[in-house]
């Protein structure tokens, strides 16, 4: 189960650029509680769900230069995110590891597979009907997904398997993201705070 303890499992980050600033609060055992506030609507109701569909509290405030373009905050949350969660995995003791989900949302189904390895890698698999939702353009879904692997360290596979809309295919993935998360983050009482890696860390 999850909740054996909760008294740590928790990461705030607060990161600052002349480009934009952001704050992280991430608690892995939380109740789905997100407070999200980037500036960028469609982006706040994907880290929502990642909340939600999660199990995680999380808040983010973000202001950055989305009057320029909405690249740099988009990518630095991601970078800040991931580093609350390496913060807030410690040294790993007891976590199963490994998240597999696969998420359908009406004709989309998308599979996303986590391993807190420690060793970043992102497989990116999606292929949008479109780019834009407004004036919002996904394919910098997956500069934050890159982002969040490289400085959270986790090996993280998002496969579209397949979709049409494209509101539909990013939710897909969101909500699959956070399922696989939440398994991977789940404590597994058998390893007794151990780190589930025969090289004893991870």
């Amino acid at each position: 189960m999850k909740r054996i303890d909760t008294t740590h499992r928790q990461g705030s980050i607060h990161r600052a650029t002349k480009e934009t600033e952001i704050r992280v609060d991430w608690m892995l055992d939380g109740n789905g509680q997100g407070k999200i506030e980037t500036g960028i609507r469609f982006f706040d109701h994907m880290l929502e769900l990642l909340a939600k569909h999660g199990f995680f509290d999380l808040t983010v405030q973000a202001k950055g230069d989305i009057d320029i373009d909405e690249h740099h905050t988009v990518e630095d949350v991601g970078i800040v995110m991931g580093k609350a969660l390496h913060q807030a995995l410690g040294e790993k003791g007891g976590i199963k590891r490994f998240g597999f989900a696969s998420a359908p949302l009406d004709e989309t189904l998308a599979q996303v597979t986590v391993d807190l390895s420690g060793r970043p890698f992102l497989v990116y698999n999606v292929n949008l009907p479109d780019r834009k939702i407004k004036s919002f353009d996904l394919g910098l879904f997956e500069d934050f997904f890159q982002a969040f692997v490289t400085h959270g360290g986790l090996n993280l596979h998002i496969n579209l398997m397949y979709g049409r809309n494209p509101h539909h295919i990013m939710e897909a993935i969101f909500k699959g993201f956070a399922k696989a998360l939440d398994q991977a983050t789940t404590l597994e009482e058998r390893l007794n705070g151990k780190v589930l890696s025969t090289k004893g860390t991870l």
